[in-house]
């Protein structure tokens, strides 16, 4: 097996509200839905899928009514989108009108080249203006 640059990717994590990570990730950042479910299923969670157009990398948001989970995201809980370019005003305030918050990033490197907004569940979402480089 090879895990390489083709490789797909899944992150899963609770939500409390599928429609307001939907709005947030969506409206807010411009990914698109890839998969929901769309009616209630006894003992099966509730699933939102979201991700870019083509990508090869996806959000699986999950709630489970029977038992749900409260997220706890932490400080250091970053999805990081480097942009290559300065972060556009526009944007940001598209994410906090999607149900978003700008908070100072912990680590004081993403408020030098970045902005920091928590999704409605509180997980921290860095728009980088620097170029992915390794």
């Amino acid at each position: 097996m090879i895990i390489d640059a083709k490789t797909h990717v899944r992150v899963a994590r609770p939500s409390r509200d599928l429609a307001a990570a939907e709005r947030f990730y969506v409206d807010g950042l411009g990914l698109e839905v890839q998969w929901r479910s769309t009616e209630r299923v006894p003992g099966k969670h509730d699933l939102l899928m979201v991700g870019p157009p083509g990508g090869g990398w996806h959000f699986e948001l999950t709630f489970d009514p029977e038992h749900p989970l409260e997220p706890t995201p932490t400080v250091e809980d970053l999805f990081v989108v480097y942009l290559g370019a300065p972060v556009e005003e526009e944007q940001v305030e598209r994410l906090i009108a999607a149900g978003g918050t700008r908070v100072p990033a912990h680590n004081p490197y993403w408020d030098e080249y970045g902005v920091t907004v928590a999704d409605p569940d509180g997980y921290r979402l860095v728009l980088c203006s620097r170029s992915w480089s390794i």
